[in-house]
């Protein structure tokens, strides 16, 4: 029996070890996942840091592509924006960074299908990854920064902060892709920026928008600036000088932005 237990306790040795070793030598980088939502494939990418160790909550980021990088191979989302911001700078991001990708087919961002493929993308990374959920934070550019401001809107609780780059919450037809926004705001609210700030204000939020975009009107990030500010939120508005719709690269590119962001957790 004594010979037993010593077999068994050496057993056990051997598993910790191996699981220490598993998760100190994990896959990093940018890395393949799917998800799978009524049946149907949806890929998506999540970077993990250099540094990653599963026994060490992670700060977990949302980013949320924009209207050119619909499709379906899971890749196209990190070309540019947060993806390549952190390719540039990959000492600025202690963090697991979730990429979803929304379908073509007039899926309307991050509404809707998009909506809960990315929420399901990163409630799986969550929990692969050892995410914390104190400190989730959800990004986005263009077609993204208002799938930003509908996720907000509809699942605060859930975010620790925000930043939005060039978003927009009205009705919006996309110009490249043709895809049709519908407004975030019900139409029977009679201001739907206040309508909007209501229900995100209570989040740290810092919006990013270029005043020669030609694209997106700046009139949509000045609008919630001042609605979340009328309220007292906690918002940072940066505008651009000269800068058309590419207002991301600029924005991603600022590393006091992160340094704000890690700084922030959920109330």
């Amino acid at each position: 029996m004594q010979t037993l237990r010593k077999a068994v306790v050496i057993v056990a040795a051997v598993v910790s070890a191996v699981g220490v070793v598993f998760a100190q030598t994990g896959e990093t980088g940018f890395l393949n996942r799917s998800v799978l939502l009524d049946g149907a494939e949806y890929r998506y990418q999540v970077y993990v840091p250099r540094e990653y160790q599963h026994s060490t909550a992670w700060p977990i980021i949302l980013a949320l592509h924009g209207g050119g990088s619909y499709g379906k191979d899971g890749l196209a989302q990190t070309d540019g924006g947060l993806g390549r911001a952190i390719r540039r700078h990959a000492d600025r991001f202690p963090a697991i960074v979730v990429f979803p990708q929304s379908p073509p087919g007039g899926t309307p961002g991050f509404q809707a299908l998009g909506e809960r493929i990315a929420l399901a993308a990163l409630d799986r990374s969550i929990a692969e990854f050892n995410g914390d959920a104190k400190r989730v934070y959800l990004t986005g550019l263009s077609a993204g920064g208002n799938g930003s401001w509908y996720l907000a809107y509809r699942h605060s609780d859930r975010f620790a902060a925000l930043v939005v780059v060039c978003g927009f919450i009205g009705e919006f037809t996309g110009t490249g892709s043709g895809v049709f926004y519908p407004a975030i705001a019900p139409v029977s609210a009679p201001d739907p920026f206040a309508a909007v700030a209501q229900r995100v204000s209570r989040l740290p939020i810092w919006i990013f928008h270029g005043d020669a975009d030609q694209t997106v009107p700046v009139e949509q990030s000045r609008g919630m600036a001042s609605a979340l500010k009328a309220l007292g939120a906690n918002v940072q508005y940066t505008e651009l000088p000269g800068v058309g719709h590419n207002a991301w690269d600029p924005a991603y590119d600022r590393a006091d932005l992160f340094t704000w962001l890690f700084k922030q957790q959920r109330r």
